[in-house]
């Protein structure tokens, strides 16, 4: 590819993920939350997941949530009132921190894709995401960070 082309599609490809972030952002599909540790379990309250779209409850599809002790973000995705995934915001092709796009994360840093369920869709990472045991008690999400 000759270097007229590669900055085209380059700067194209920087435009369109611009775009999706400002279309992400406008929606209600996600959240970002900090969020605290207790012991070797962070805290996720049910209600994050809550919104009201034209004066109904309605839920969010997933969350980010961050603590100061984490160097990663963790993406929460609802599935139902009991089935969440919870995964690490690192891709395992180099550790860069992953990008959020609805029912997949992104790495900007060589274009590795994940699923809402951490499996691989798209190299160069060959290993899935780390995901951590999630459990409801009283209307909280405990996040096991062991």
């Amino acid at each position: 590819m000759d270097r007229r082309k590669f900055i085209a599609t380059t700067c194209l490809s920087c435009m369109s993920g611009g775009l999706l972030l400002a279309f992400e952002g406008c929606g209600t599909a996600s959240k970002l939350i900090s969020a605290d540790i207790a012991g070797s379990n962070m805290l996720l309250p049910l209600s994050e997941f809550e919104h009201k779209k034209g004066g109904k409850k309605d839920f969010r599809k997933y969350v980010v949530v961050q603590n100061d002790l984490l160097k990663y973000p963790i993406c929460v995705y609802r599935f139902s009132d009991t089935q969440f995934e919870a995964l690490w915001m690192r891709c395992t092709h180099q550790g860069t921190e992953l990008q959020v796009f609805w029912d997949k994360m992104q790495c900007p840093a060589h274009g590795s894709e994940f699923n809402n369920r951490g499996q691989v869709v798209n190299g160069p990472a060959a290993n899935p995401l780390r995901n951590f045991p999630v459990t409801i008690t009283d209307n909280q999400l405990r996040i096991s960070l062991k």
